[in-house]
């Protein structure tokens, strides 16, 4: 086990987590590499993501996109905003192969919003690319282990 290299990508992701809950969605689109897909799947068992349902299949555009929405204050779903906290826990290096690492992990989100609780929970894989003393995100894939039950409005990232 490379130790040096989980504990570098444990806390990229922690910090990923931390700007999502703050609301530091600018920090957070520049995480990505232009290319990179964000992508919460329906069916927990596809790897066909351009040819089935997905909650979300993001590019760099549809992130921005998606940001402004949450921030706009024009969307139903995101008034008032959610108030959010992820832990995210049991992380993996399943790969490496010269500057990009697959790590997979568990994430638990809970969000407060109109006087409501509610608790997501999912297996999380990202593939990383060194950047500099870094990492940027090629993709992120959150497989919600309820996804395909009902979701009521979700205003934020997962």
């Amino acid at each position: 086990m490379n130790l040096p290299l989980l504990n570098s990508v444990t806390a990229f992701v922690w910090a990923e987590a931390d700007m999502l809950d703050h609301g530091e969605f600018a920090a957070w689109l520049d995480l990505w590499v232009p290319a990179g897909q964000y992508i919460v799947p329906i069916d927990p068992d596809t790897t066909d993501f351009d040819n089935t349902l997905n909650y979300a299949n993001d590019n760099a555009t549809m992130r921005r996109l998606r940001v402004e929405r949450l921030t706009s204050g024009e969307s139903v779903s995101t008034q008032p905003p959610a108030r959010t906290v992820r832990s995210v826990s049991r992380l993996r290096v399943i790969s490496q192969d010269g500057d990009t690492v697959t790590l997979r992990g568990a994430q638990d989100l809970r969000d407060f919003r109109k006087d409501r609780f509610h608790q997501h929970t999912a297996d999380v894989t990202w593939t990383l690319v060194a950047h500099g003393d870094s990492w940027r995100i090629q993709r992120k894939v959150v497989r919600m282990i309820n996804s395909v039950d009902t979701l009521s409005a979700v205003g934020y990232i997962f």
